[in-house]
């Protein structure tokens, strides 16, 4: 079985800053790409960023320039440095893996509140 567990949520004003952090545990073979998604109320989700087992990166143009998604392969964690942070970037914050054991399956992470308000 394997878990997603997110933390680094919570309050901050516009212009501050956050860092999520995602870690996966459980029966891992290899991870294929990791990456963050978000949900705004009445919205869809969306990607934010996500990172190959390669280290290439991806971002929404909303965040590009403000977000930075890294790895560290050891710990099996996924991070996100939110920068700059708008109202707009308010929302529930989730993480996703695409991970390999005989087959390869795609989690989530329960998603973490992220408010951006003054």
């Amino acid at each position: 079985q394997v878990q997603l567990v997110e933390s680094g949520g919570g309050l901050v004003q516009p212009g501050g800053s956050l860092r999520l952090s995602c870690a996966a545990s459980g029966s891992i073979f290899s991870i294929n790409d990791m990456g963050w998604y978000r949900q705004a109320p009445g919205k869809q989700r969306e990607l934010v960023a996500s990172i190959t087992s390669g280290g290439n990166t991806n971002y929404a143009d909303s965040v590009k320039g403000r977000f930075t998604i890294s790895k560290d392969n050891a710990k099996n964690t996924v991070y996100l440095q939110m920068s700059s942070l708008k109202p707009e970037d308010t929302a529930v914050y989730y993480c996703n893996a695409r991970i390999r054991n005989l087959i390869i399956r795609t989690y989530w992470g329960q998603g973490t509140q992220v408010t951006v308000s003054s």
